[in-house]
């Protein structure tokens, strides 16, 4: 029997291959040719999308035309939508809809567009856009993020949504915090706002996929890409608040990680090289390191490494990374620009390749805010030392990119190849936080798991039904087989 699935395997891979060399010397001719390979990679299969902001996703029209429906209002000298009345030096947001000249000031205010380095840096334009349309609720617009990942061909998107200022925070610095996190978790606990903030999480959820649902019509339209796309929610940790606050976030994000499978993960956001970030750095990865115990089913992402020389002293660059993963315990980073910089780097890497801790690379977001690019990122460092990396958008709507602008610059900065490519594509849902087990025997993608061992067998149909991450992988699959036949 084992002879006959091994044959199977064989015959498989052999009828498949033809139609990959066709790809492969299809991809040769066009790789030097900025528009022919955008509109292949545009096509590609591209997995998921596992670095993906809410409101960094939206683009800046977005905002614009829903501060106009609300009623809301434009300060034309801070260049930001702010709330009704309109007083002073703010106009209704409607004259942005037939005014030229502002609407375009406006757009080139709330991103990167037409951004020229001079009074202020790439980084602070970046981060200072959020406040700019921080008036208009974002969580209207999942469906917009959806849909363009649908158009890409990618079949899943954990986005960060939810976050735990407001109310969260308010509690934590309202309990203070011990120099016993198991003393402040109790007090959490006991507090009756506690377990109304943690399922308030989910109600956000509940609104958020509403809202995406009634905007791509998936009641009707349940097939369509776009509905069949898999969207899950990651936490996010306000790392510039007070230290009682960013326990209390910390305890109430794996809390509703750990209750509702569809927030998959908790991850630490707002820039890392902030006062508050750099001065409890190190207390925040024991904060998470204690809520890991207390939760260990909860999966960890950690933005680490979004740092520069300059940016930061150089001592500060010696830990980041290195903490998020030894003290914290993340499973993945994101960005990891200054791995170089980190105290004995190539241990490091070591520790990330032989734990599998992936890297969430994010190469636009990385040139427009740090600067770093070419020859100055380490994708090519993480992959030459076998660490699990991926791409990923990070703020598309700010950085005014997508995901096959992130496969666009993998492969003209750093000539990565088509086979390199579905890697990397595979990487996405292999590494992610989908629930369930992998299609894949290993991360080296050359056998499926035994179950799976012959596709349409009633054990495999069982083990895709009982496993998300399966099954995305499995239609991962059948994409890349449908894509690479239309090749000619």
């Amino acid at each position: 029997m084992k002879k006959i699935l091994a044959l199977l395997v064989v015959l498989s891979a052999a009828a498949q291959a033809p139609s990959s060399n066709v790809v492969e010397r299809r991809f040769a001719e066009i790789r030097k040719n900025p528009l022919e390979l955008h509109a292949f990679l545009y096509r590609m299969p591209k997995g998921g999308d596992l670095h993906n902001h809410l409101s960094g996703a939206i683009y800046a029209e977005t905002f614009l035309k829903a501060a106009a429906d609300k009623g809301l209002c434009l300060d034309t000298k801070a260049l930001a939508i702010v709330p009704a009345p309109c007083s002073g030096g703010s106009v209704d947001a409607k004259q942005a809809q037939t005014d030229n000249d502002l609407r375009n000031a406006m757009i080139d205010a709330l991103s990167m567009r037409n951004f020229v380095p001079g009074r202020e840096s790439g980084h602070d334009h970046f981060f200072a856009t959020f406040a700019k349309f921080g008036a208009v609720n974002s969580n209207d617009f999942v469906s917009e993020i959806a849909q363009r990942a649908a158009d890409q061909n990618e079949s899943y998107v954990e986005l960060m949504s939810l976050s735990g200022g407001g109310a969260i925070n308010a509690l934590g610095v309202s309990t203070g915090l011990d120099t016993d996190f198991a003393v402040t978790y109790r007090k959490l606990e006991q507090s009756p706002n506690f377990a109304s903030l943690v399922k308030g999480l989910s109600t956000r959820v509940d609104d958020m996929e509403q809202m995406r649902r009634a905007a791509l019509r998936c009641d009707s339209a349940p097939n369509s890409p776009a509905c069949r796309l898999q969207v899950h929610y990651v936490y996010q940790v306000l790392r510039e608040f007070p230290k009682a606050g960013v326990f209390a976030q910390v305890m109430c994000g794996f809390a509703a990680a750990a209750a509702d499978p569809r927030i998959v993960g908790v991850n630490f956001v707002q820039p890392e090289d902030g006062v508050t970030s750099m001065r409890d750095y190190h207390l925040q990865m024991q904060m998470v390191g204690y809520a890991r115990k207390i939760y260990p089913k909860v999966h960890l992402t950690l933005h680490a490494g979004e740092l520069a020389l300059g940016l930061v002293p150089p001592d500060g660059l010696t830990f980041h990374i290195r903490e998020a993963v030894e003290i914290a315990h993340a499973e993945r980073i994101g960005h990891g620009v200054d791995v170089t910089y980190e105290t004995n780097p190539e241990a490091l890497l070591k520790a990330m390749r032989d734990r599998k801790v992936a890297v969430e690379i994010n190469l636009t977001s990385n040139d427009v805010i740090l600067g770093i690019a070419g020859a100055d990122h380490p994708f090519p460092l993480y992959r030459k030392a076998g660490v699990p990396v991926l791409l990923s958008t990070d703020d598309e709507g700010v950085s005014r990119a997508d995901l096959t602008r992130e496969y666009e610059r993998a492969v003209s900065t750093y000539h990565v190849g088509y086979a390199e490519l579905k890697d990397l594509a595979r990487n996405s849902l292999e590494f992610s936080f989908a629930p369930g087990a992998s299609f894949w025997e290993s991360a080296k993608y050359q056998a499926p798991v035994k179950a799976c061992a012959a596709r349409q067998s009633a054990p495999c149909k069982e083990y895709l039904e009982k496993n998300e991450k399966a099954r995305l992988q499995a239609d991962l699959e059948d994409r890349f087989e449908a894509f690479e036949k239309s090749i000619h």
